[in-house]
C-alpha cells in the first residue's frame, strides 16, 4: 500500500492507549475463505460508512455482500473517535457552498445533514443497539474568546431556518449556570441535534446487524490489487481472491494512493487526539463547574472537543500535528493534556490514563465526497467526512448503497468531483501552513 505517513501512523501505536476498547470486548475475527469467492458486492473498509452500505444492500435490497478489512471491525477512524453523532461533514463553510453551489444545493446539503442525524437514530432505535447514548440536546459550541459570541448571535438565525431548529445563544455566564463553565467559556451557541455515543459499540453494533442481515464481514484480510477480468472486480488479499460485480471503497483517512490509484491525492488524512481521565468525583466536577454531560466544542479553528461521560470520565480530544510516528506522537499527547489543563484547570491534577490518535480525512475542497471510483465501472467511494463521520460516515453508506443498486442519488455538494491537490505525493506539506495561519486566527 502507498500511504503518505509514517508507517507507525498505521500500526497499533496510535490506538494501543484507546479508551473504547476497555468497554467491550470484540468477537472473533472471521478470516476471508481461502481460494476464489463470488459475491454480488464487495466492500473494503469495515468502519461506519462500508458497514451502513452492506447493511443497506444486504437488508432492503437482498444483495450478496462482503466486507474485507484489512485490521479489525471499526479499528480505524470509527472505532477510535471522540463519539460525537453531530451534524457537519464539510470543512468549507455555508457561505464558501453557497457562492460554489447555489442555493438549491446549500439547501439540500443541510438536509442530508438531518437525514444523517435520522440515519444513525433509526439504526440505534431498530436494531437496539447499546452505544452508550447520551446527550439527546445536541452540541454546544463554546465561545473561546469574547468576541466569539456576536458572531454566534448573527450566525443563530441562519442555524433555525437552515435546519429547521432553535438555537440558544448563552453568555459566559449562562453557560456556567447550566453547568459549561472554564476560564476559556465565554459563551455558548447550542444547534439542539446529534447524541453522543461509544463509537466502538456502535461500529460493533452495525457489524452484528449487517451479518444478521445476509452480509459477511471478513477481517485481518487486507486487500492487496485491485483488478478487472470479465466485467468484475478482482481482490486480491493474502488468502486468495474476491470476485465482484460490484465494488465499494470506504476506507476513508486509511485509503492507500495505489488502491486503486485513482484515490491517489484525492484525500488528505489529518491527525486528531484524545484524552479520557479517570472517573472524576463529584466534589472534582463541582471544581471545575463542568457537570453538563452535552457534547462541546470550542470555536477554534484547530478546535477542540470534549464530553463528561455519564461514568464521570472526561474526553478531551483536539486536532493538529503534522507528523505521526511514535516521537511525535508523544508530543502530541503533552500539547494535549496542556491544553486540557490551562481549559479544566480544576482538574490539572487529574489523571489522563487513556490517550490515543488517528486520522480525520480532509478533500481539496473541503466537502465530503460520494460518487463513482475513477472509470471503474459499478464501482464507488465515500470518503472525507471532516471529523464528523459518526452521521455522515453512516449516512454516506445508505447513499452508496442506494448508487450500487440504482435506487438513489446523492446530493451535489456530496458529488464531486472529487479534485486532486495539487503536487499529490508531497500534499502534507500543506498542514503545517495551514495550522501555522490557524494558530494565528485563534489566538486570544
Amino acid at each position: 500500500m502507498k500511504r503518505i505517513y509514517d508507517a507507525f501512523a498505521y500500526g497499533d501505536g496510535p490506538v494501543a492507549g484507546c479508551y473504547w476498547d476497555t468497554t467491550i470486548a470484540r468477537p472473533a475475527a472471521e478470516p476471508a475463505p481461502a481460494g476464489e469467492t463470488r459475491v454480488e458486492v464487495a466492500i473494503i473498509g469495515a468502519g461506519f460508512t462500508g458497514l451502513s452500505a452492506a447493511l443497506h444492500l444486504a437488508r432492503d435490497a437482498g444483495a450478496e455482500v462482503a466486507v474485507l478489512d484489512a485490521r479489525r471491525i471499526g479499528w480505524g477512524a470509527s472505532g477510535r473517535n471522540g463519539g460525537f453523532a453531530s451534524l457537519g461533514g464539510a470543512k468549507a463553510s455555508d457561505a464558501q457552498l453557497l457562492r460554489r453551489y447555489g442555493a438549491a444545493a446549500l439547501a439540500d446539503w443541510h438536509r442530508a445533514q438531518m437525514a444523517s442525524a435520522d440515519c444513525v437514530a433509526g439504526l440505534v432505535d431498530r436494531y437496539g443497539l447499546e452505544v452508550d447514548a447520551h446527550s439527546h440536546e445536541g452540541e454546544t459550541c463554546v465561545a473561546h474568546r469574547p468576541a466569539e459570541l456576536a458572531a454566534f448571535r448573527a450566525e443563530a438565525p441562519d442555524l433555525d431556518r437552515f435546519y429547521g431548529v432553535k438555537t440558544r445563544v448563552l453568555t459566559g455566564a449562562e453557560m456556567a449556570a447550566e453547568g459549561m463553565a472554564g476560564p476559556e467559556v465565554h459563551g455558548g451557541l447550542k444547534l439542539p441535534v446529534g447524541f453522543a455515543l461509544n463509537p466502538l459499540k456502535y461500529v460493533l453494533g452495525l457489524a452484528a446487524a449487517a451479518r444478521a442481515a445476509g452480509a459477511r464481514i471478513w477481517e485481518q484480510a487486507p486487500v492487496t490489487a485491485i483488478a478487472q477480468a470479465d466485467g468484475a472486480h478482482v481482490l486480491t488479499h493474502p488468502g486468495g481472491r474476491i470476485v465482484a460485480r460490484k465494488l465499494i471503497l470506504a476506507t476513508n483517512g486509511y485509503s492507500s494512493d495505489d488502491l486503486p490509484p485513482w484515490m491517489a491525492g484525492r484525500y488528505l488524512p489529518a491527525l486528531s487526539a484524545i484524552l479520557v481521565t479517570r472517573p472524576l468525583t463529584a466534589e472534582e466536577i463541582a471544581a471545575q463547574g463542568w457537570s453538563s454531560t452535552g457534547m462541546a466544542y470550542d470555536s477554534r479553528k484547530l478546535l477542540h472537543y470534549f464530553r463528561l461521560m455519564p461514568n464521570g470520565r472526561f474526553l478531551f480530544g483536539g486536532r493538529g500535528g503534522t507528523r505521526a510516528d511514535a516521537g511525535a506522537l508523544a508530543e502530541r499527547q503533552r500539547i494535549l493534556r496542556a491544553d486540557f489543563e490551562r481549559m479544566f484547570p480544576a482538574w490539572a491534577g487529574v489523571e489522563t490514563p487513556h490517550f490515543w490518535s488517528g486520522f480525520v480525512c480532509l478533500t481539496r475542497d473541503l466537502v465530503p465526497y460520494v460518487g463513482p471510483l475513477g472509470d471503474l465501472g459499478n464501482a464507488w467511494a465515500g470518503f472525507a467526512w471532516h471529523g464528523n463521520g459518526v452521521l455522515m460516515g453512516s449516512y454516506a453508506g445508505a447513499l452508496l448503497a442506494g448508487l450500487a443498486t440504482g435506487r438513489g442519488g446523492v446530493p451535489r455538494i456530496m458529488a464531486g468531483p472529487a479534485r486532486g491537490f495539487p503536487l499529490a505525493p508531497a500534499r502534507r506539506l500543506v498542514l503545517p501552513a495551514a495550522y501555522a495561519w490557524y494558530h494565528w486566527r485563534d489566538r486570544g
